[in-house]
C-alpha cells in the first residue's frame, strides 16, 4: 500500500471508516487458525473504536470449534450471509429459511460426500456440483449455488455474504459507505463491492485483486494487520484508495470535458452566487448524485424548496414549527433521509433552531458515520456572523456538509473554515472570489478566462493554490417543485417582501409571500398596479426573493407587453405563479 502525508486537516477530522468486515478462511485465518499477531491488530483497532463484523461461509458450530476470539466480533455473519449471530449475547438469528428436507434427504440418498446442514446451508465439496444442481431442478427449489475455492454452498436465492452484511449493519446502525471490508476468495467479492473500501489480502485469487480498492503486500491474517495499521495512521490513504465510491459527479470542463468530483475529504462545500442564478437547481443536482449513491442526507430547508426532494421525510411545514426528538429519531435510521423545514419559523428564530438540531446531528454522524451529507440552504440565517452561531460546533471535525448562500461573507467565521469547496454561480463569481479571499486571508486567485454562463459554475478549491475551474455543471433530472414556500404561509423578512407603494409611494403594503402578492395584488388599485408593472419591479423580486428564475422570465415576457390590460395582467401573472406553486404538504410525524 502506498504511504502519503495526511494534511493537518485531514488529521483533525473524526474517522471515516467505522467498521471492518472480514472474511475467515484465508483472510484472518490460516488453515482455520487466527495467529496472535492478527489478534493483537484486531484488539487495536477495536480499542480504536472501530466495530468488527466476521462474515464467513462457515456454520456456527465449526466456527466456534475454531476461532477461540470470536468475543472481539460485534457481530458474526455464518453461513454464507444466512446466520447473523452475536457473540456477547449468543444471540442468533437465521436470515432465510430452513433447508428443505426433501433436497437433504435427496443428496443423502444420493450419498452426496461430504454433506454439512446448517440452520440454513446446505455445504459440499466439488465435484458434487452437478448431483446438487440436479436435485435442486428436479424438486423444482429456489435455490442457488456459490462456489468458495471447491467448496459448494446451496443456499436460498438472494442470500449471500452481501445480504448478510446488510443484516449485521442494519442491526449496528451503520452505513456500508463507512465499512473497510477483507477477504481473499470470490464469494467474498459481493460484501466487498458493497463496502467503502474493498482490500484484497495478498494471497487472494486474482478476480478479487482485480475488483479490489487495495490490495496488500502481506499475505491472510498479516495482510488484514497491515491495512489496519494504515486505517489508523492514515485513513485518507484508504479513501484516496476508493475515492469513487466515496465521490458523485458535480459537472465537467467544458473544454476537454474532465469529471469535476464532489469529494467527502476535501472540507465543506459553499455554494453562493446571485439570486435566481442557479444555486438551487445546483444543489438539487448534487443530492440527487449523493441519494442515487446511497448516500444518507439531512437538509436543513428554511424556505421549503426540498421537502418533496426523492425520498425524504419532511418535518415541519408553513404552519408546522419543528421540535428536535422526532428529527433526531428519523436520522438515528438508517436509510432515512430528512429534511427539516422551517418555513413556520421566523427568520429572527431560526439559528436557535437550527442550533437545537445540528449538534445532535452531528453527533450521531461521528457515532453512526451518518448522515453522509448535510446541507444548509440559506446559511446566512441559519449561522451568520453576528452571532457567530458557529462557535463550538467543531464543524471543521465532522462532517462534510453544502452551504447555500447568496451572502458568504456574513457566514460565521468557523463556517467558512471548514469550506474546501467552492461552487460560484452567476456573473459576479469573480467578485465574491475576490471577497471571499479577503475574509479567508489568503490572495486572490487569477481567474478562467470567462465568467460563467447558466450551467456553468467556478469551482474553486479554495484550501489549495489551484485556480479556480469553469464548470459545466449537472443539471437534476426534475426540476424541484416548490410546493410551500412563499405561495403558501411562509413569511419573508422585510428585506425580501413585497411592498405595494405606487408611483408616490402613498401606499406601503407588505407581501412577505406569493399568496399575499395575489392577494394584495387583486386589490390594490390600477394606477399601483401599473407603476410596478411598468417597472418590471414584480419579475425583478420573484427573481431576487423568491428566487425563481423561470417564473421571473415569465413575469417579464408580461410586463413587457405594452398596453396590456391591468385585468388581463393580473390573470396572466397569476395563472404563471399557480403553474408552479401547490399548496403545502403535510409533515411527517
Amino acid at each position: 500500500m502506498h504511504e502519503r502525508k495526511s494534511s493537518r486537516w485531514e488529521s483533525d477530522r473524526m474517522a471515516y471508516f467505522l467498521a471492518l468486515a472480514t472474511d475467515y478462511d484465508g483472510t484472518i485465518a490460516h488453515d482455520g487458525v487466527l495467529d496472535g499477531a492478527t489478534v493483537t491488530a484486531l484488539e487495536t483497532l477495536k480499542q480504536a473504536g472501530r466495530r468488527l463484523i466476521m462474515v464467513t461461509g462457515r456454520e456456527l458450530p465449526d466456527l466456534e470449534r475454531v476461532c477461540p476470539r470470536l468475543d472481539l466480533f460485534d457481530r458474526v455473519v455464518a453461513e454464507n450471509g444466512a446466520l447473523l449471530y452475536t457473540p456477547a449475547t449468543k444471540d442468533k438469528r437465521p436470515l432465510g429459511p430452513p433447508p428443505p428436507p426433501e433436497f437433504v434427504e435427496r443428496l443423502r440418498s444420493l450419498s452426496i460426500q461430504p454433506l454439512s446442514v446448517g440452520e440454513v446451508i446446505v455445504a459440499t465439496w466439488e465435484p458434487n456440483e452437478g448431483a446438487v444442481l440436479e436435485a435442486i431442478r428436479d424438486l423444482g427449489l429456489d435455490l442457488q449455488i456459490i462456489f468458495n475455492k471447491g467448496a459448494v454452498m446451496v443456499l436460498p436465492s438472494g442470500i449471500n455474504k452481501a445480504s448478510g452484511l446488510g443484516a449485521a449493519l442494519e442491526d449496528l446502525g451503520l452505513s456500508a459507505h463507512n465499512v473497510v471490508a477483507t477477504g481473499d476468495a470470490e464469494n467474498d467479492l459481493a460484501f466487498m463491492r458493497t463496502c467503502g473500501c474493498a482490500v484484497a489480502v495478498g494471497n487472494a485469487l486474482p478476480a478479487v485483486k482485480d475488483a479490489a480498492d487495495v490490495v496488500t503486500a502481506a499475505a491472510r491474517g498479516a495482510g488484514v494487520a497491515e491495512v489496519i495499521a494504515t486505517w489508523l495512521s492514515d485513513e485518507a490513504a484508504l479513501i484516496d484508495a476508493a475515492i469513487l465510491r466515496h465521490s458523485v459527479r458535480i459537472g465537467e470542463t467544458p473544454g476537454d470535458k474532465r469529471d469535476i468530483l464532489l469529494r467527502p475529504d476535501r472540507g465543506s462545500v459553499l455554494i453562493t452566487g446571485t439570486s435566481g442564478g442557479g444555486k438551487s437547481t445546483l444543489a438539487t443536482a448534487l443530492l440527487e448524485h449523493l441519494s442515487d449513491a446511497g448516500f444518507q442526507l439531512c437538509l436543513f430547508d428554511p424556505e421549503g424548496d426540498y421537502g418533496q426532494f426523492g425520498d425524504v421525510v419532511t418535518f415541519g411545514d408553513a404552519k408546522t414549527v419543528v421540535t428536535p426528538e422526532p428529527v433526531l429519531d428519523a436520522v438515528r435510521k438508517l436509510g432515512n433521509n430528512v429534511c427539516v423545514n422551517l418555513l413556520a419559523s421566523s427568520v429572527e428564530d431560526r439559528p436557535q433552531i437550527f442550533a437545537s438540531l445540528f449538534p445532535p446531528v452531528l453527533d450521531i454522524h461521528a457515532k453512526y458515520g451518518r448522515p453522509h451529507w448535510v446541507l444548509v440552504d440559506e446559511a446566512h440565517h441559519m449561522l451568520p456572523r453576528t452571532e457567530d452561531a458557529g462557535d463550538g460546533l467543531n464543524l471543521r471535525e465532522h462532517i462534510p456538509a453544502i452551504f447555500v448562500t447568496v451572502h458568504p461573507d456574513t457566514l460565521a467565521k468557523q463556517v467558512l473554515r471548514n469550506i474546501g469547496i467552492v461552487l460560484c454561480i452567476g456573473r459576479d463569481s469573480a467578485g465574491l472570489i475576490d471577497s471571499l479571499s479577503k475574509v479567508l486571508g489568503r490572495p486572490c486567485p487569477p481567474m478562467p478566462d470567462r465568467t460563467p454562463d447558466r450551467g456553468e459554475a467556478y469551482y474553486w478549491e479554495c484550501r489549495t493554490d489551484n485556480p479556480p475551474l469553469l464548470v459545466r455543471v449537472d443539471q437534476p433530472r426534475n426540476a424541484m417543485k416548490r410546493h410551500t414556500r412563499k405561495y403558501a404561509e411562509g413569511t419573508l423578512g422585510e428585506d425580501r417582501s413585497f411592498f405595494f407603494r405606487g408611483q408616490h409611494a402613498a401606499l406601503n403594503l407588505r407581501a412577505q409571500n406569493l399568496m399575499l402578492f395575489l392577494q394584495i395584488g387583486e386589490g390594490v388599485d390600477e394606477e399601483t398596479y401599473r407603476h410596478h408593472l411598468q417597472h418590471a419591479d414584480f419579475s425583478t423580486w420573484m427573481r431576487s426573493s423568491i428566487k425563481d428564475g423561470d417564473l421571473a422570465d415569465e413575469v417579464a415576457g408580461i410586463e413587457a407587453h405594452e398596453g396590456i390590460a391591468i385585468p388581463e395582467a393580473r390573470k396572466l401573472i397569476r395563472t404563471a405563479i399557480e403553474q408552479r406553486y401547490t399548496a403545502p404538504a403535510e409533515p411527517a410525524g
